[in-house]
């Protein structure tokens, strides 16, 4: 417990059990300092690759990114994240990320290249078998990675009306609804053929979206209207200065909160990359080292930014510079095989 008996935050941390990761692991986040403290974890399931945190923070929702797939609750009031029932199978092979709309868990399913939403009970658990699986069909020009379609990301837009799903597969970003437990497309918008898109993030007050290419180091600016669902793509530009120097994989991509930086994060280059945020365009501040090997994803909280190492197995934390958003680097924490960090609410004094 911290000073005054305020509890400190939390972080959960997903891994790759197949790749000798321990699970999902729960640390304390220090304030002030935002460093990071092992409390515990949980192997339930193999391979809580992604996660995701209910509203009030109180369950945790994690994919088992595994050729059945499926998707878990957990009880985190506590140190230790408690199972609740059991997992529900997705109805897709190899889910990958999740995020919470409408009263559904939905999981980006990079194996069979779909989206599942499985209902969600008002008390936070899983409320049985998926209520609909979206497949999507098509394919790229990128050879072997774009055979078929490869659901990699999907979340809310701000304004909680639509889901947003990202193919890397298919170069393709679908704008979809959720009603009476069916999802329905309602637009689809191509990006750069090749350009293998992975991850999306939205700006917190203006009408854009970021989406970060892996099969091309690049993010592409959209434009975001929500009144009524359309994404249209405008600029894109590298994520590294005079282009990769070898093999450059570019994975998470997260806005500042003020809506003033985007960052991200760039495997084999093995950097953090810094934008400013231009109005219609981004401009490349500067890259630092992310301080570990294969940086998988990247989270912000409370002016740190938190990264997951999978190959180096830690995770690495940054202190951000309030006038270029530059990460300076701060510590580090251990975790084998780790592949996503999401940071609790304050939940004040205990």
């Amino acid at each position: 417990m911290a000073e005054g008996g305020r509890r400190a935050r939390r972080a959960y941390i997903g891994s790759f059990t197949a790749a000798g990761g321990p699970g999902i692991v729960t640390a304390s986040v220090a304030a002030g300092s935002g460093a990071l403290t092992v409390l515990g974890g949980a192997d339930d399931v193999p391979d809580p690759a992604y996660l995701a945190l209910s509203p009030g923070g109180d369950t945790l929702y994690a994919v088992s990114e595994t050729a059945e797939g499926a998707v878990a609750a957990y009880r985190v009031t506590g140190d230790k994240p408690e199972l609740i029932g059991s997992p529900v199978p997705v109805g897709a092979g190899g889910p990958t990320h999740l995020s919470l709309f409408a009263g559904h868990v939905l999981t980006a399913n990079y194996g069979s290249g779909s989206v599942t939403a499985v209902p969600v009970r008002v008390d936070g658990t899983l409320a049985g078998a998926p209520s609909a699986v979206l497949q999507r069909t098509g394919s790229g020009p990128h050879t072997p990675r774009q055979q078929g379609p490869h659901a990699h990301h999907v979340q809310p837009d701000p304004s909680g009306r639509w889901a947003v799903s990202v193919d890397l597969g298919t170069d393709s970003v679908r704008v979809c609804t959720l009603a009476g437990g069916a999802l329905d497309v309602h637009r689809e918008i191509a990006l750069r053929p090749g350009s293998g898109p992975r991850h999306l993030a939205f700006h917190p007050h203006g009408p854009y979206a970021y989406v970060v290419n892996e099969l091309t180091p690049t993010v592409t600016v959209c434009h975001w209207d929500a009144d009524d669902g359309t994404l249209k793509p405008m600029t894109e530009t590298p994520v590294l200065p005079g282009g990769p120097a070898g093999d450059a994989y570019p994975s998470g991509i997260v806005a500042s909160p003020d809506g003033r930086f985007v960052w991200t994060a760039t495997r084999g280059e093995d950097v953090l990359s810094t934008f400013a945020v231009e109005g219609e365009e981004l401009r490349l501040v500067g890259t630092v080292i992310c301080a570990g090997h294969w940086p998988r994803a990247l989270t912000e909280a409370d002016g740190f930014l938190y990264v997951a190492n999978e190959r180096s197995g830690d995770v690495t934390w940054f202190a951000l510079d309030p006038d270029s958003g530059l990460p300076r680097y701060e510590g580090s924490i251990e975790v084998p095989a780790a592949s996503c960090v999401v940071i609790g609410p304050d939940v004040g004094r205990v």
